[in-house]
């Protein structure tokens, strides 16, 4: 057994995308073990690899490790993602907790019904464009460095990124009004470990296509 962070999941995005983004900002090479179908899942939680029957899960350091933002938080810890004292830590929380809100609107546009969809769009980007980018320009304006906290790469900074090239996936110009924001695109994407991650070919997933959604929820549910 090789000595790499083994991560379990389908191969889409969802809830382990994150992870899959700190692991390479932090230059870590790491494993898939991806779930096709009902049975994959069900044999981890007969084998009792996950504690509360749900993925995602990574098998890292002996431990096998449930929950997003736990599995987060450890793999932030140990690869020196999460500031240098506490007060820089829970800035770092705070931002992090409003991109997983706004992550989360992201996540569930997908599965939203036919009817449904355009209304919820829109609701989405007025979200990510009124509420959730604009305190982030402020921040890194009033902050006056190249990052979000301190002065170097936090988990902040890496999930922002992952954050604005989502938007962007459904609105190109959506950063058109946040000149910052604009700034921090361009130098975290230049960081080498994130560089290497946005090139084709890496374990970075695409946008789920809307014919993959009904696998995926019959996978889960």
């Amino acid at each position: 057994m090789s000595g790499k962070p083994r991560l379990h999941y389908f191969n889409g995005r969802g809830r382990m995308e994150t992870i899959r983004w700190l692991l390479a900002a932090a230059g870590v090479e790491f494993e898939e073990s991806y779930l096709e179908k009902k049975e994959d899942l069900t044999k981890l939680q007969k084998d009792g690899s996950l504690l509360f029957q749900q993925v995602p899960m990574v098998e890292i350091d002996g431990m096998k490790l449930v929950q997003t933002r736990a599995i987060a938080n450890y793999i932030s810890t140990k690869y020196n993602l999460y500031g240098k004292d506490l007060k820089e830590r829970v800035l770092i929380d705070m931002y992090v907790e409003g991109m997983f809100d706004l992550n989360e609107l992201f996540l569930m546009y997908i599965v939203q019904p036919a009817d449904k969809k355009e209304e919820y769009f829109a609701n989405m980007m007025n979200k990510a464009e009124n509420r959730y980018f604009p305190v982030f320009e402020k921040v890194l304006k009033d902050h006056g460095k190249d990052f979000l906290v301190g002065n170097q790469l936090s988990r902040a900074d890496v999930q922002l990124l992952e954050i604005i090239l989502m938007a962007e996936e459904w609105k190109p110009d959506v950063l058109a009004n946040f000149p910052f924001l604009q700034k921090f695109k361009a130098r975290i994407s230049n960081i080498p470990t994130i560089k290497k991650f946005l090139q084709p070919g890496s374990q970075r997933k695409p946008l789920i296509r809307e014919e993959e959604v009904p696998k995926v929820i019959n996978l889960f549910y």
